[in-house]
């Protein structure tokens, strides 16, 4: 069996490291975390935390966060100038809803993505409703759709899939290792070799069986590093709220390690790490997929998974290649089945003492989007299902987190690269980051990702409660 070092980012390690590694032999890369450092766990039972754990009111940004020069070039002050358009995104086949499709406002790098029921939320500017909606997702059709000729609400977005036939030659002539690292030589052709900032969405939550018990979401102004320097992405909360129902959890109080900062981390095609680094390719076996259509462009489908020589938990899953330019266009991806076992042990940081944790899945879905002849992170997607039980009980509860991140605007001007103090860390506790405020037009003129009707009434749910104690 192969043992294999974990690589730990190069971010001030006598304060970021994850506890109890400090002094070991550690393998250090300078851009990307091993997959324990990407979503990693904290269940604390609660007794003490009741006091200080509110549920659902929200907070407006401090003073400071909205001083910073990306944040003064915001629109303020003009929703009355932009127009809101909802809907749903289905397939024109089978009918069902299309998660996670890319939107955006042609010529434009304004966007959003569908959410796990195909339905989408995007404002627009007055000024940009005698443009088109563009609407693309792997597997399918990009369809372009007058703004004018969509309605506030109820729009029923049809998308074709696109199935490519391919000859099983063109397969077997490739070689998918040979592929990825065609790919990697052209990261700096692919993608941005200047800074930008972005604005983006971010949503984490939590269930406790089928229950929501923690919703809390924020935008973001970030400073996103060239890709060919080392240089890390900056991430600051610019707005953020949040609800919890402490309650429901019942005798412990989950919460989630790394944040916004993680989703940026799994940006592979800057930080490659344990999928795409050198040094880890002999840990896999790799096999092609085919070939599929992704934003009107072909791209190869690469398999991957752990072999069996591996004895620590890794990864499997699939990443997508530009045929035309040997861009790497998404990834989606777990940790392997094959060792999953012994990934509690990586991922749980702090738990209550006689409770068990097991990891059930751990599933990340990456996607890029390309904006005239470049690449840009698009959407991350992060989702982790446990299972815990105590000791000398019978019962057991199961709990899941998910957090996204959708891109919603970028900037090429007026960069601002935040000072290290204000941007998040890989330690951070997003929940504990923002504050309780309820206000129904919080988000005004910023895009977000639509919540689903679930996370909805779980948040009316929590407000309720908390109007009945007061």
């Amino acid at each position: 069996m192969t043992t294999i070092n974990r690589i730990y980012p190069r971010e001030k390690p006598d304060s970021n490291f994850p506890p109890n590694t400090r002094g070991k032999n550690l393998t250090l890369f300078s851009r990307f975390p091993s997959f324990e450092y990407m979503s990693t766990m904290f269940l604390k039972k609660t007794a003490f935390l009741f006091a200080m754990a509110s549920a659902i009111a929200f907070a407006q940004p401090s003073e400071k966060l909205q001083s910073s020069a990306h944040s003064s070039n915001r629109i303020q002050d003009d929703t009355l100038n932009m127009i809101t358009i909802q809907g749903k995104v289905i397939d024109a086949s089978s009918r069902i809803p299309v998660v996670f499709v890319s939107i955006f406002i042609d010529g434009t790098s304004i966007g959003t993505v569908t959410n796990s029921e195909g339905e989408f939320v995007i404002k627009i500017l007055n000024s940009f409703k005698d443009r088109h909606l563009g609407f693309y997702h792997l597997g399918y059709q990009t369809l372009m759709v007058p703004i004018q000729g969509l309605k506030p609400a109820d729009n029923t977005i049809l998308i074709e899939s696109t199935p490519f036939l391919i000859e099983e030659v063109t397969i077997k002539n490739q070689n998918p290792l040979n592929l990825i690292r065609a790919a990697r030589s052209k990261i700096s052709s692919n993608y941005s070799t200047e800074p930008v900032m972005i604005t983006a969405f971010y949503r984490e939550t939590v269930k406790k069986n089928k229950n929501y018990v923690a919703v809390s979401e924020a935008v973001l102004d970030v400073y996103k590093a060239s890709y060919k320097s080392l240089e890390t992405d900056r991430v600051r909360i610019f707005k953020g709220r949040r609800s919890r129902d402490v309650e429901r959890m019942d005798t412990v109080l989950f919460k989630l390690q790394g944040g916004p900062y993680i989703s940026f981390m799994l940006d592979a095609a800057k930080n490659p790490g344990e999928i795409l680094s050198e040094d880890y390719f002999e840990f896999y076996d790799y096999r092609m997929g085919g070939i599929v259509n992704i934003s009107n462009e072909q791209a190869y489908v690469i398999h991957f998974d752990q072999n069996d020589a591996v004895e620590e938990p890794m990864y499997k899953g699939t990443m997508y290649i530009s045929t035309e330019d040997m861009a790497f266009v998404g990834f989606d991806f777990s940790i392997s089945p094959k060792q999953i076992d012994k990934a509690s042990e990586f991922l749980i940081k702090k738990k209550p003492l006689g409770m068990t944790i097991d990891v059930l899945a751990a599933n990340y879905l990456v996607k890029y989007r390309k904006i005239d002849d470049l690449w840009y992170l698009n959407y991350v997607r992060s989702e982790l299902l446990l299972r815990t039980r105590w000791k000398q009980k019978f019962f057991r509860s199961n709990y899941s987190t998910m957090s996204e991140m959708a891109v919603t605007d970028i900037e090429h001007e007026n960069l601002s690269r935040y000072r290290y103090r204000e941007s998040t860390k890989p330690t951070d506790i997003f929940v504990d980051q923002v504050d309780d405020f309820e206000d129904p037009a919080f988000w005004g003129e910023y895009n977000i990702i639509k919540p689903e009707e679930s996370i909805e009434a779980a948040i009316e749910r929590i407000r309720k409660r908390m109007e009945k104690k007061e």
